[in-house]
């Protein structure tokens, strides 16, 4: 791992590795519950789980290899050279001369939502990519503040953090795909001899147990990238020595999102887990809040207020 001067968060790594331990439980007890059920019945499961952990694998491994591509085509974002865009240029520069990481790739995308994503895999094929509604927005060290929270997601490798999570939820939804669609549920419908009375009970109990994996999977996704916002808006702030700077920024992204129509907020949904800011303001109830990608408003603004204390005293 390639070490920068981003300050680590113990508390919420320790945090992110309990989540991920978790996934790792919820996975492994998965996929023991399904092969008892179908060893119940009398069914093999050695080449549903086989193949389902090969293509879940082939998903994952396109999604981290090539995220960057990926996020890059869906926002519609443009790479830019110094000479294109020297003032965003010249911030990065001096966060990657702060960090002491390798520069990463710089991209604009031409819209008015006031956002920003950093992906890649590792510091060597990273993209950091704003929106011109960011750009006209905020001030240089707002900007600097919002940057340095979108690089510390690339120092923290948190793509691969997220990319391993959410594996775990892709190959327990196509255990049960495959095991639907195989000759285990598919045969005897076609006029088949034997067993076509057990068929039912064991799709039945397979969809129930898969289930529950799945809501508890989507709730600790969920709270692992609320720890991971958290986390780097801490490592961001300390960076750059100006948390007010970046709750500044917050509160403007936040207000100016009321001014984005909601059509344009919904298209922008599908790069949520990635934005600064989540596209559409979700819910202050405590039941909407666990569905959601990042902290509340509430939440970032009162670690950044503690960061000032602490950096202040």
């Amino acid at each position: 791992m390639v070490r920068t001067r981003y300050a680590p968060d113990r508390g919420l790594q320790a945090r992110m590795g309990l989540t991920l331990f978790l996934l790792g439980l919820v996975f492994v007890a998965f996929v023991i519950a399904l092969v008892f059920i179908l060893a119940a019945f009398k069914v093999g499961a050695g080449a549903i789980i086989f193949f389902a952990v090969l293509l879940g694998g082939g998903l994952a491994f396109g999604s981290l290899f090539w995220s960057d591509k990926i996020a890059l085509r869906a926002s519609g974002a443009q790479e830019v050279t110094p000479e294109q865009a020297p003032k965003l240029h010249g911030i990065i520069d001096r966060l990657c001369a702060l960090a002491d990481m390798p520069k990463p790739r710089v991209a604009i995308a031409q819209a008015d939502m006031p956002n920003a994503f950093a992906t890649g895999r590792n510091s060597q094929n990273a993209v950091v990519c704003v929106t011109t509604g960011l750009l006209r927005r905020l001030d240089d060290n707002e900007l600097e503040g919002v940057l340095a929270h979108e690089m510390s997601h690339v120092a923290h490798k948190d793509v691969v953090v997220m990319t391993i999570a959410s594996f775990l939820g892709i190959v327990a939804g196509l255990l049960v795909r495959f095991a639907f669609y195989s000759e285990l549920f598919g045969g005897d419908r076609r006029g088949g001899n034997n067993n076509n009375g057990g068929a039912l009970p064991v799709f039945l109990i397979v969809l129930a147990v898969s289930a529950v994996v799945y809501a508890i999977s989507f709730l600790l996704i969920r709270l692992l990238s609320r720890y991971r916002e958290l986390a780097a808006d801490r490592a961001g702030a300390l960076l750059t020595g100006q948390p007010s700077a970046l709750a500044s920024a917050l509160t403007k992204v936040s207000g100016a999102m009321s001014a984005i129509p909601t059509k344009d907020l919904r298209e922008a949904q599908a790069l949520n887990a990635f934005y600064f800011t989540p596209a559409l303001k979700p819910d202050t109830t405590s039941l909407s809040t666990i569905f959601s990608t990042h902290p509340s408003l509430e939440r970032r603004l009162q670690q950044l207020s503690e960061i000032s204390a602490q950096l202040g005293r």
